[in-house]
């Protein structure tokens, strides 16, 4: 996005004024006050410095404006006198620090609406509103709806997080800042009128009061050290934390509104009664013929019970070569709800960490005997873990069957059976046999469809990390794309290339998955893509690797999509995402 194409300042920002600025003019002490013009410079997210150079091309003109400083014996009969300030070329970042403090005194000592400053109260930040976007230069980037969007950006005051917040605010969002502490420096890194709210993403109770409000989250927050203990704490667990405190908040919604919220899930099946058993079947199997089977046969045995803690295990094992067992319920969802208005289901799970197979029986209710089946797999790990399954991800049991309509789904299964299980450790360290199993269940619920993404993380490629520590870094990076996919919000994962200190918007872009891309990115590029994932349908539940471009050896162009980016109003993430696959 080049300033040149960005904004018009001139025009917008000189309207904004006329109406606002009037004043008495008798005749009296006249005083002058001149105020430089900003030079053009790229969306490269610096407008904090608190420099404004000049081109070179041109010294800076200042544009000249008068005011009357009178007492009240002085003051004579009305006469009314406009002025306008014309500002050419402003950085389309027009919120720099150097700017601000301009206008700043510019409306105090004009209108006497006094200095712009943080606050938190609902009523000025309408009138901030109002002063800095509907008025002011801001309107030419203004998207709709985006009054109405509460964002939180963790990493306020990273390298990318200050930009993504910049822009933003450009954009008419309402911007809440998480930091870990609001001393002086902080605070001159962000705007006056986003409003900053101290926690720590490893702290879940710091969280709650960030998210009250929120709608949306960019995750640009990353560990500063290669200590393990730092790396989960914010990359992993912070990304967890967060997913669960916006979870909570939506689920408050939902509540107050009765369930009827977009964000309401539907409950299927939750297990925190011994009643609540009733209807699941345990049934066991094998993929062979009974002659094969019993030549293989090892025993097998499985059991769904309600145990003392208060817990619903489905354990038991398979040393039967081929076997299997599996636990199965009829759904019965309320009157008027039906799966079709949901994209896939939600687990809550506990274990030991083995595979499981989901299988979705879907055909006419009343004649089970043309149902059709399809299966996906997951994934547990030791301990309890949310599993987001879409309905995309079922495949026809036979190749030929049509694809899944969640509508005619009347069954749920879920299989175990001891091929392509994982090894995995016990508490003491000693490997288990993967012919066990045991499967605590919380609770299954299906996810209402989305358009929108609601969680945006900022993850990385490996690429630009430094050899010893990139596997330590990107180990933690991808449990925390794990829990975000695991966490049934919408999410939109961006895997940039190594950051560059350099403009925006002034090179064309790669898209592409399975960590083939090779060169770096400008970090206000990313914070743009950020931007507009937030409200593009293409970018929900989508995971990519963006770079700029580059000609690429021969025989190795392998990149997916080349998405240019000519000037603000050209909407080149819908294409560049249309092309790549969900959920990877």
């Amino acid at each position: 996005m080049s300033a040149a194409t960005a904004m018009n300042p001139s025009t917008s920002f000189g309207n904004s004024l006329n109406g606002w600025i009037k004043w008495q003019s008798p005749p009296c002490q006249r005083t002058t006050f001149f105020i430089p013009r900003a030079a053009a410079s790229p969306d490269n997210g610096k407008g904090n410095k608190r420099k404004t150079k000049a081109k070179k091309s041109s010294s800076p003109t200042p544009v000249t404006t008068t005011t009357e400083s009178v007492s009240e014996e002085q003051q004579t009969p009305q006469q009314q006198q406009q002025v306008s300030l014309s500002l050419d070329d402003v950085n389309p970042v027009g919120l720099g620090r150097k700017s601000r403090q301009i206008f700043d005194d510019v409306w105090r000592k004009f209108s006497g609406l006094g200095q712009i400053s943080r606050t938190s109260r609902a009523d000025e930040r309408e009138a901030l509103d109002a002063l800095l976007i509907r008025e002011g230069p801001m309107c030419e980037f203004a998207i709709p709806g985006a009054q109405n969007t509460t964002v939180l950006v963790v990493g306020a005051t990273s390298r990318i997080g200050r930009i993504v917040v910049r822009k933003l605010m450009l954009r008419g969002y309402t911007v809440k800042a998480l930091v870990r502490k609001a001393d002086q420096e902080v605070l001159d890194m962000l705007p006056r009128s986003v409003e900053i709210v101290i926690g720590d993403v490893g702290d879940p109770s710091s969280l709650q009061a960030a998210v009250e409000g929120c709608s949306k989250i960019i995750y640009c927050a990353t560990a500063r050290s290669t200590i393990t203990g730092d790396l989960f704490r914010v990359d992993h667990q912070g990304v967890s934390n967060l997913t669960k405190a916006l979870q909570d908040h939506n689920n408050k919604l939902a509540q107050l509104r009765a369930g009827k919220s977009s964000k309401s899930k539907l409950l299927i099946a939750k297990f925190k009664s011994e009643d609540s058993l009733d209807g699941w079947e345990v049934r066991q199997g094998t993929y062979f013929q009974d002659v094969i089977a019993s030549k293989y046969d090892g025993g097998m045995d499985a059991k769904f019970e309600f145990t003392e803690t208060g817990q619903a295990v489905f354990s038991g094992y398979v040393f039967t070569r081929g076997g299997y067992v599996e636990l199965s319920k009829m759904l019965s969802l309320p009157l008027g709800s039906t799966l079709d208005r949901y994209e896939g289901l939600v687990f809550s799970l506990g274990g030991n960490g083995r595979t499981y197979v989901v299988i979705l029986e879907a055909g006419p209710s009343a004649d089970t005997t043309q149902s059709k089946l399809y299966f996906t797999r997951i994934n547990t790990k030791v301990g309890f873990c949310r599993v987001r399954v879409p309905f995309s991800s079922f495949r026809p049991v036979k190749p030929d069957d049509p694809p899944l309509d969640p509508f005619l789904v009347h069954t749920l299964t879920i299989r175990f059976e001891p091929r392509r299980q994982r090894p995995v450790e016990g508490s003491a360290g000693m490997k288990q046999d993967p012919r066990s199993f045991k499967l605590i269940l919380e609770y299954i619920k299906a996810l209402p469809t989305g358009q929108e993404t609601d969680f945006i993380l900022v993850s990385c490629t490996g690429l630009g990390v430094e050899p010893n520590r990139r596997e330590q870094v990107l180990k933690a990076k991808r449990a925390g794309e794990d829990s975000l996919r695991r966490s049934g919000l919408g999410y939109t994962i961006i895997r940039p290339g190594p950051l560059m200190e350099e403009p925006g918007g002034q090179r064309a872009l790669i898209f592409d998955q399975g960590n083939r891309i090779s060169q770096g990115i400008s970090c206000a590029d990313v914070a743009d893509i950020c931007v507009k994932a937030l409200h593009d349908s293409t970018a929900r539940n989508k995971s990519f690797d963006v770079c700029h471009e580059y000609v690429p050896e021969q025989g190795r162009e392998l990149y997916e999509l080349v998405a240019h980016l000519p000037d603000k109003a050209n909407n080149y993430l819908t294409p560049a995402l249309s092309v790549l696959e969900k959920n990877t």
